[in-house]
């Protein structure tokens, strides 16, 4: 299937604009279509991870990048960040995620800010963090990692939730998962006290 994938020669990397779960992300320009993308090139098991830029917490390791793929390619919906497409570099093993551009993320534009947001503003920003919450649950995926810096917003006030790489599917009867998940300060009550068994409630917290 990565035979059929367009080549990363055919983006131009403008600027680095940070580091995931799984590696370094640009923003870069599509050659092809003159759109705005983040590009993150995606660091494989065989390569050396570093600490993910303080993405990867103790405890449960990410998933593998193409299961993460897998999920990401299913998952559609206005308020959930999307995967375009998988490029290829010089070789096969090098593997790029073509990713809708998002400005800025909520944490970085906390720290700016000189105002607060409004009591509307903040209104706007949780129920698209809900609805977006909302359609994970309802396709059975827990996020695992909610907090401010994986929730991107675009120029236009549109929030998305981002970084998949704690991420799982949960169903009945519930496949015990290690509570070292979410990190710290956003962590709910229930995986502070090392319960296994895991549902929606520990994103809602």
């Amino acid at each position: 299937q990565l035979g059929r994938c367009r080549s990363v020669k055919e983006f131009e990397k403008l600027n680095r604009i940070g580091e995931g779960t799984y590696g370094i992300v640009y923003r870069a320009r599509d050659t092809v279509t003159d759109e705005t993308v983040a590009l993150k090139k995606v660091r494989m098991d065989n390569e050396k991870d570093g600490n993910g830029g303080g993405g990867q917490l103790r405890g449960e390791r990410p998933r593998p990048p193409l299961e993460a793929i897998t999920l990401l390619l299913q998952l559609r919906h206005p308020n959930i960040v999307e995967l375009k497409e998988v490029v290829v570099g010089n070789q096969l093993e090098s593997i790029f995620l073509v990713m809708g551009y998002c400005e800025q993320d909520l944490a970085s534009l906390l720290e700016n800010m000189q105002t607060p947001f409004s009591e509307a503003q903040v209104k706007c920003i949780v129920m698209q963090v809900l609805k977006g919450l909302q359609y994970l649950h309802e396709n059975y995926i827990i996020h695992r990692d909610l907090k401010v810096s994986n929730l991107l917003m675009t120029d236009k006030g549109c929030v998305k939730i981002a970084d998949f790489g704690l991420a799982r599917t949960y169903g009945m009867p519930p496949k015990p998962m290690t509570p070292k998940v979410v990190t710290l300060w956003y962590r709910a009550p229930e995986l502070l006290l090392g319960m296994t068994t895991q549902t929606t409630s520990i994103d809602m917290w």
